[in-house]
């Protein structure tokens, strides 16, 4: 039977690249440990098994040392102020994914004769915080007044998400790398990014994060997308981010939902913390966090205080139930955009668009999940 040569270093790098631990893929490739010490060699067919379970492009296997893979978007992502280099497979087909969805709408966009969004690089690092935030929020909808009157701030969330995407933001929140389940993102790599564009802007939300983070993610991706400027992410209410841009962007976001002059208004420095916390996120509909924050803008918590009741908070947070999860088609008109899989699902069956690109665009496999999500869409047979 031929064997295929390839580098023993190069088993070793998919791995890790993929995030496996030593050992962990023994069972499926018994023969494993000695494609990596060069004394075996696979077949072709093993080396596209090993290939497809390390996510990793076969034809990366046969170069002679491991490649250096760099995001390709703006990374302002720091831990201790050091960039953080490696980026995972997940983090690289996620990002790759949303590309191909951008440039797939890009061209929808420009049969339909849609005009650029004029809000896409609209203002700059010198733009006043207050008049941004201002600016956000008006061509949003997003009105203060609206969101008190929401229930929950998870429902306020999902009106926040529809808002940006009625708009002409493709919004893409999901936890995993397209629709596979196996493959979950880790927000501690990253919680969003941005892909600027006048004719398809496009914002992604690692929804393996937090709820109440999710709603801050998507304030500070929207802020880049104002500015006209791509990035990947990783940052918190109450982050401090060492680049210009994620701390202009931070503040935004921070503005843009609660403004911090409305919010000295509301604010009872006198009141016990947990029950203005509480309070505060039911009065303006968003995260605990993002209200502790303010708090410290506001000066009513010293930076020492801040820090402990942020780390206590997250922790309470962390561990309270995820709930349920849902209706599957909504799961999956939010993991790719209302506005891109409409318009998809239109394209496709109108017989402009082939069905095996949509499928690989959603991550479809069953022609019944497709039509059953344009049913849910509104614009099934």
């Amino acid at each position: 039977m031929d064997r295929v040569m390839v580098k023993p270093e190069m088993f070793r790098w998919a791995c890790e690249r993929a995030g496996f631990e030593p050992g962990a893929l023994a069972e499926r490739f018994p023969r494993l440990d000695a494609w990596q010490r060069g004394e075996a060699q696979p077949t072709l067919k093993q080396l596209e098994s090993f290939a497809q379970a390390t996510y990793t492009p076969v034809g990366y296997l046969f170069l002679p040392e491991p490649p250096v893979e760099e995001v390709p978007i703006p990374d302002f992502r720091t831990m201790g102020n050091e960039r953080l280099d490696r980026p995972s497979a997940d983090l690289l087909d996620t990002i790759y994914l949303c590309q191909q969805r951008q440039e797939w709408y890009r061209d929808f966009a420009r049969t339909e004769g849609e005009e650029p969004l004029p809000f896409v690089g609209s203002v700059s690092l010198a733009s006043d915080i207050e008049e941004t935030a201002a600016r956000i929020r008006g061509a949003l909808g997003f009105d203060l007044e609206e969101r008190r009157q929401t229930p929950t701030w998870t429902e306020a969330l999902r009106r926040f998400i529809g808002l940006a995407d009625e708009l002409g933001v493709l919004v893409m929140v999901s936890g995993v790398v397209g629709s596979n389940n196996r493959r979950k993102l880790d927000p501690e790599e990253f919680r969003g990014f941005a892909l600027a564009d006048p004719l398809a802007p496009l914002v992604f939300v690692n929804g393996a994060d937090t709820k109440a983070a999710q709603m801050f993610t998507l304030a500070h991706e929207l802020a880049h997308v104002w500015l006209g400027q791509s990035a990947l992410s990783d940052v918190a209410p109450v982050s401090s981010p060492s680049h210009a841009v994620e701390i202009w962007c931070n503040r935004v976001a921070a503005e843009l939902l609660v403004p911090l002059a409305t919010f000295r208004e509301e604010y009872q420095p006198k009141a016990i913390l947990r029950a203005e916390l509480d309070r505060l996120a039911r009065r303006f509909k968003v995260s605990t966090l993002v209200i502790l924050r303010r708090i410290h803008d506001a000066s009513g918590l010293t930076a020492d205080q801040f820090w402990r009741e942020y780390r206590r908070e997250l922790e309470r947070l962390r561990a309270m139930p995820s709930g349920g999860g849902g209706n599957f088609y909504l799961t999956l008109g939010a993991r790719a955009s209302k506005r891109f899989a409409r318009a998809l699902v239109v394209r496709t069956l109108e017989g402009q668009s082939s069905f095996t690109e949509a499928f690989r665009l959603l991550g479809l496999k069953k022609m019944a999940t497709f039509q059953e999500l344009g049913h849910s869409l509104g614009v099934g047979l």
